[in-house]
């Protein structure tokens, strides 16, 4: 008893002790370092799950997750009633119906395509036929009325295929090259007057010509009906569309520009041991095509004709920014457009296309009448800066019939949000459906076709929501409430979200949840490595700050725990331009994310802001970098500068800036421009000139350098390398085949003739835009820990 009495009173003497070590020892964070946080993300994080999609019958939804091991992700499915994700096997793999082919009128058909052959799934039996089986590729256009029949494109021609009997029949006849010329009968004038006199002397011949033309004739009236041969010339028809009646067939032809010069990357560390050459983009000013033609093959009529652009209004419209080239020669000026392939109504009796202008200044919605070629306006959307927005244009064009086949709907900016509206095509009347300072995002019907879902960031601009409303506009419903972002999933029976979801220090995870709105989300994966969840990552400060013309800029700003007068800080700057990064869901740069939290255990304040030119926040927003980035984009971290000294006592003399990509640019623009203001600065594959990036992203912005070289210069930092101040470290891939490193050559060169001391250049042999490879990461990021310890501290 004695014995048991004393070991009782040691445990109680030790017991609590332990705990408490155990509880310190757990509760104390490890340390960040570079090396750390840069090295393979799957292994540090954890390997995060994309978007779920689901079964037909809505008991099972599959995302891609952890990888096996040769680095490839694995698919898992979970179901309803048991949500432990599990592994799915190749077997399981080959039976899965996809849910993202052509559906008919109904929605209880889905057409769909796997190793190249076409299948018809039916969603009320669940049940799949393949319908060809061929060594040749098809793809599958959609259904005929009355769903008898389907679309499909072999070797480019159009098919169909009845449902009734099987039978296939051709419909389109596309040949490449010019219709052939008719061979002449005679050489020349002799050879037919030798011809004819042979048949006026000598009966035989003419008797024998006779029953030889006769006989033609038969063997033409047994010859099949087949399709009109089109001969394209030099281009292949693209974007080939068939009416649900079969009678109209409409496809593309793209005008490729001639001797379209391409870039050129080499590759110096390559398995072969000689440099190799990769051919790459145009540079600005230079596109791939300089105008398209939407054509129309009638195939009751037999004949082919284009659609008429005639009634495109404003094509010869003079761009507000010639008004700076006052000796440019107005006479004569048109400008291309792009078709979009036409859409058809789901009782197939009208169609409509999207049209661009080439400059990306209109869109302009329109309808079509196949019969004619004749274009009638339903809306036009037209920016002297530029068309753009979610949903629209480049950025993915949304728009299609209403469930009444009377009204088309799309998104436009015309609020200065992209929101969606309705345009009767009877009346020509438009009607807004949603409105108010938020933007929506990939709208769709459902399943009954008597409700809109989308997602939108209303009520905050760092958030995305689900919602549900009705047809017309009203009784709008949010389903989803987690703080972050909500990427949705519908299952097919619309009784259940999948939700990929994460917040601004919680990375993607799956949730499954009830579609009402007041239903609870839970969590299906489990993502993260011990490790990672272990360090307490931090939750930034989502602020807004005053810039100079008394816009709010929105910002996430990192504050250590301890702050004095003369806290050194640090500006981020994101890539993309039109990006949104000030949000409160788990960032794309994530790593840059773990940075800042390491240089706020170290000491520094960092801002991170959604400057002018970034996504989320409207067309004005969007626009305002037009014709000059370095502009009040840049005006936007100077001015986060003026905040961070005034609200934190910042020492001025102690701050930094580093980006990558558009972020790259930025920095240099500050450190070319702004002297005094950014003691150091990190420019990551960074834009030098303008003039040398893509023409699809840089036109929009800035036109083209021969068309407005005032906007180019002004935005280009090469021409700005004289003012740099400040110490400068550059990074850059040499096989980048976005932002070439050309313009880290080109751009060190000029520093050189200069005569600038306070800068340097790291290369990487073998990365791209985006690295890949842990090691490059970190010695990147190495290089700007040291930049900011050095001359921050």
């Amino acid at each position: 008893m004695k014995t048991f009495k004393h070991i009782l009173i040691i445990l109680l003497i030790l017991l609590p002790g332990f705990f408490s070590f155990s509880q310190t020892r757990e509760q104390v964070p490890p340390e960040l370092t570079v090396e750390k946080i840069m090295q393979d993300p799957d292994k540090w994080i954890g390997t995060l799950p994309n978007s779920a999609f689901w079964s037909p019958d809505s008991r099972t939804f599959y995302f891609e997750w952890k990888k096996d091991t040769n680095g490839l992700r694995q698919l898992y499915k979970a179901t309803i009633q048991d949500h432990k994700p599990v592994l799915v096997s190749e077997e399981e793999k080959k039976q899965i119906i996809p849910l993202t082919g052509i559906y008919n009128k109904d929605h209880n058909k889905e057409l769909y395509t796997r190793n190249g052959d076409v299948f018809l799934f039916d969603l009320r039996t669940m049940k799949t036929e393949q319908l060809t089986n061929t060594t040749i590729e098809e793809r599958v256009l959609g259904f005929s009325i009355q769903d008898t029949a389907i679309y499909f494109l072999l070797e480019n021609n159009v098919f169909s295929l009845s449902l009734i009997n099987g039978k296939i029949v051709q419909l389109s006849d596309f040949r490449r090259g010019n219709k052939p010329e008719p061979q002449p009968e005679y050489t020349d004038k002799n050879a037919k007057w030798l011809h004819e006199q042979q048949l006026e002397l000598f009966n035989v011949l003419r008797e024998r010509k006779q029953k030889a033309e006769v006989r033609k004739k038969e063997r033409n009236k047994e010859k099949p009906i087949r399709p009109l041969p089109v001969y394209t010339g030099k281009n292949n028809p693209s974007q080939i569309t068939v009416s649900p009646d079969g009678k109209y067939i409409t496809w593309l032809i793209y005008y490729r520009s001639q001797n379209t010069k391409q870039t050129e990357i080499p590759h110096f560390v390559t398995e072969s041991g000689y440099t190799e050459i990769q051919k790459a983009r145009t540079k600005a000013g230079t596109t791939y095509y300089t105008g398209v033609d939407l054509f129309i093959y009638n195939r009751i009529k037999d004949t082919v004709y284009q659609a008429d652009k005639k009634n495109i209004p404003g094509l010869h419209d003079i761009p507000a920014f010639w008004k700076d080239y006052p000796e440019r020669d107005t006479a004569g000026y048109s400008r291309g457009v792009d078709f979009s392939p036409p859409v058809w109504s789901g009782n197939g009796k009208n169609v409509y296309t999207d049209i661009f202008s080439l400059d990306y200044k209109d869109r302009w919605i329109m309808l079509l009448d196949p019969a004619t070629g004749e274009l009638k306006l339903l809306d036009r959307q037209h920016d002297d800066a530029w068309i753009g927005g979610p949903g629209i244009g480049w950025w993915g064009d949304a728009s299609g019939w209403m469930p009444d086949d009377r009204h088309v709907w799309y998104q436009s900016e015309k609020t200065g949000f992209s929101h969606l509206y309705m345009a009767d095509i009877e009346t020509g009347k438009k009607k807004a459906l949603t409105q108010g300072k938020f933007e929506v995002y990939h709208p769709f019907f459902s399943r009954d076709r008597k409700y809109w879902y989308f997602s939108s960031n209303e009520g905050n601009p760092g958030e995305r929501h689900f919602y549900r409303m009705d047809l017309d506009g009203k009784h709008k419903i949010r389903f989803t409430h987690m703080a972050g972002r909500n990427d949705v999933t519908l299952s097919p029976d619309e009784k259940y979200l999948t939700i990929r979801y994460s917040f601004a220090n919680k990375p993607w995870e799956i949730y499954l949840k009830e579609n009402n709105p007041g239903s609870r989300a839970q969590q299906i994966t489990h993502s993260l490595n011990p490790e990672f969840r272990a360090y307490p990552w931090k939750i930034p400060e989502f602020i807004t700050f005053r810039a100079r013309d008394g816009v709010k800029v929105p910002a996430r700003i990192y504050l250590p725990e301890k702050i004095t007068n003369g806290t050194p800080a640090v500006i981020f700057v994101h890539g993309a331009g039109y990006l949104q990064n000030a949000h409160k869901w788990w960032s794309s740069y994530f790593r840059e994310y773990m940075f800042h939290n390491l240089l706020v255990d170290k000491g520094y304040i960092v801002l991170d802001m959604d400057y002018r030119g970034s996504a989320g926040y409207g067309r004005n927003w969007r626009t305002s970098i037009y014709r000059h980035m370095g502009g009040k984009d840049l005006d936007d971290q100077v001015d986060g500068v003026k905040f961070l000294v005034s609200k934190y006592k910042v020492n001025p003399n102690k701050i930094g800036i580093y980006g990558g990509s558009y972020g790259g640019f930025i920095t240099l623009m500050a450190m070319f421009t702004q002297p005094g203001v950014f003691t150091a600065g990190a420019a990551l594959r960074p834009v030098t000139d303008w003039a040398h990036y893509n023409h699809g992203y840089t036109a929009e912005i800035l036109n083209t350098p021969v068309e407005d070289s005032l906007a180019y210069i002004r935005s280009s930092p090469i021409y700005f390398a004289e003012g740099l101040a400040g110490h400068l470290l550059i990074c850059h891939g040499m096989v980048d085949d976005n932002v070439h490193f050309q313009d880290v050559v080109r751009l060190s060169q000029r520093l050189i003739e200069l005569g600038k001391n306070d800068w340097e250049l790291a290369v990487y042999p073998v990365e791209r835009h985006g690295f890949t490879e842990p090691s490059s990461w970190t010695d990147e990021y190495k290089r700007i820990l040291k930049l900011f310890e050095t001359y921050l501290k």
